[in-house]
């Protein structure tokens, strides 16, 4: 009598069927593989890069793009006619869909450090195109809308090439596992050790390349630049309101910046947009008119509006939960404020004024008027002329006294202050304002290029920074990144000479890591047992005896497997 009974062991691998599962839906043993991915599944990785890739740069321009999201919104709202923070939708679907290809990612190179055969699920072919190309359009339409901001992924690379450079370096090197591995196993794949060898070069030489403002020695470092509350403090109370105004004051703000349109009875009062809509309730007070031009309502039409009740409903700040219920109440009460009232606030707290004037148009009544206008406003005050600042920079023979400033390239945009004013303007002393800068390692960097003042919706925010972020030497520099690329070097020689080692005495055929261990032989007098076990593993057939105590391996075509393991069921 014979009596069957398993004696192999398969080990349990919960790990790759995790990985193997849910990257290809091959959650059985049979299922996977260890030979060589085909030419599609490749390019479905390289797809899957590209993606993650286009999406890491898309995370960082959203995330260094936070100093101007009030900007976009206002971009869109010029357009589309309605004030929504379109920030939200973005950066959410961009969390999601940058959560996703890097899960996806991470998993594709655990299959390569596991030698397992790669093959998307079609499921996550789907998701890869999706995000793939919802990328591709937020990119085309923020080029669109928002063309300009491009620039502030330049200058924010002043302030995080460094540090990016030490993540970059720290990831190419635990990359150089999955590269020495594959490299040790495969025959011809010195091309992509060479790719690997030119990007390690690439990496440690490239801070030589580097220019940023904050590696400096510390006497050289210029006074701390002067804030100048735009449009008041807009983050705490509405736009170009006293209550704004004098929240900026409160926190630390040197001078005010406001938007000037002239009514049609020719009073100078503060108003960003071209219409009322945004920023009072006139489409309840005077439905007809809301999508009238700001300049041909009269002043007393424009003081019978509320300016403070759109703030607490639309939150753009989302800073209204932090306001006290009686900062409510007096927010809730704002009206439109004239520039006789923001200039006499002005001289009573010795700061100074920034102006931007928006002419009226050729058909309003007041068009050859609106300098006077002004002016008379100006005189009113008892505000010294010198501390009156305006745009634009049109009428020099007409304004005397007053200062104007340059409407070079929309008002010196911040790439351009940076990269120019350390060397020109500073140079031929002409003082530079740049705006907006609401974001700590912006004003950093300024402050090291030696900009002397910026416009900020922010000043709470800036004031709470009295030094730059980071600030070291060139020595101190240079020796921290001599040392990262020599460790680098290092850790990537040993993790060559490592994998060689390990993968010397590993044998060219895989039986996909099954563990096959002999279970001890039971006593009994009348039993004999013996188990034969036919294993599948490409094209060899291995047969495990415990009476003989051998291991047999033998190639046979694949076609006659089948038949073979029933010959040997049936003589067993």
């Amino acid at each position: 009598m014979v009596k069957h009974q398993p004696l192999q062991v398969y080990e349990k691998q919960v790990f790759v069927s995790f990985v193997t599962g849910i990257y290809g839906c091959r959650w059985k043993r049979y299922q996977r593989s260890q030979d060589d991915s085909s030419k599609w599944e490749c390019t479905w990785f390289i797809i899957l890069c590209s993606s993650f890739l286009l999406l890491l740069f898309w995370a960082y321009f959203w995330l260094v793009a936070q100093n101007d999201f009030n900007e976009f919104n206002w971009s869109v709202y010029n357009r589309s006619g309605e004030w929504r923070d379109e920030t939200i939708p973005i950066l959410a679907s961009t969390t999601v869909g940058f959560s996703y290809i890097t899960f996806l990612m991470i998993l594709a190179l655990f299959h390569i450090s596991l030698g397992q055969q790669l093959n998307l699920y079609w499921v996550h072919k789907i998701g890869v195109l999706a995000t793939l190309l919802t990328t591709i359009s937020g990119l085309i339409t923020v080029k669109d809308i928002w063309g300009d901001e491009w620039d502030i992924l330049l200058v924010s690379l002043q302030s995080t090439a460094p540090f990016l450079h030490i993540g970059a370096l720290a990831t190419v090197t635990a990359i150089s596992w999955l590269v020495a591995g594959y490299v040790v196993r495969r025959e011809r794949s010195s091309k992509l050790l060479l790719i690997y060898v030119i990007i390690l070069l690439a990496l440690y030489l490239a801070p030589l390349t580097f220019n940023c403002p904050c590696i400096m020695d510390r006497t050289s470092l210029r006074p701390r630049p002067d804030i100048i509350g735009r449009r008041g403090a807009p983050m705490l109370a509405p736009e170009n309101t006293m209550v704004s105004f004098n929240r900026a004051l409160q926190h630390g703000a040197n001078s005010l910046e406001a938007d000037v349109t002239i009514s049609v009875d020719g009073i100078p009062f503060l108003m960003r947009d071209r219409t009322l809509r945004r920023t009072t309730d006139v489409s309840k007070v005077f439905p007809a008119r809301q999508y009238e031009d700001a300049s041909f309502f009269n002043w007393t039409e424009i003081r019978s509006l509320n300016a403070g009740h759109w703030f607490l409903e639309s939150d753009p700040y989302w800073t209204v939960e932090t306001l006290t219920a009686r900062d409510r109440s007096r927010i809730g009460n704002q009206t439109v404020c004239s520039l006789l009232e923001m200039l006499r606030l002005t001289a009573r707290s010795n700061s100074s004024a920034l102006l931007n004037i928006r002419k009226p148009p050729p058909e309003h009544p007041r068009s050859r008027n609106w300098f006077m206008d002004t002016l008379w406003a100006v005189q009113k005050a008892g505000i010294s002329q010198k501390r009156v600042t305006w745009t634009p920079d049109t009428d020099r023979g007409r304004v005397r006294g007053l200062q104007q400033t340059a409407n070079e390239k929309e008002e010196l945009k911040i790439l351009t202050c940076v990269f120019l004013f350390p060397r020109e303007y500073l140079a031929n002393n002409v003082s530079v304002t740049v705006y907006p800068v609401n974001e700590p390692w912006l004003y950093s960097i300024l402050w090291c290029s030696g900009v002397p003042s910026v416009s900020s919706d922010a000043p709470q925010v800036l004031r709470k920074v009295p030094y730059p972020i980071w600030l070291m030497s060139q020595n101190a520099y240079n020796f921290i990144w001599i040392t990262s690329d020599l460790v680098s070097l290092a850790v990537v020689i040993g993790i060559f000479c490592f994998q060689k080692w390990r993968m010397s005495g590993m044998q060219t055929y895989n039986p996909e890591q099954i563990m096959l261990s002999a279970v001890a032989r039971r006593s009994s007098r009348d039993v004999n047992i013996m188990k034969e076990k036919l294993i599948f593993s490409g094209a060899a057939l291995i047969t495990y005896t415990t009476e003989n105590k051998w291991l047999r391996i033998l190639k046979v075509p694949t076609e006659t497997i089948t038949s073979s393991g029933n010959c040997l069921n049936n003589n067993t």
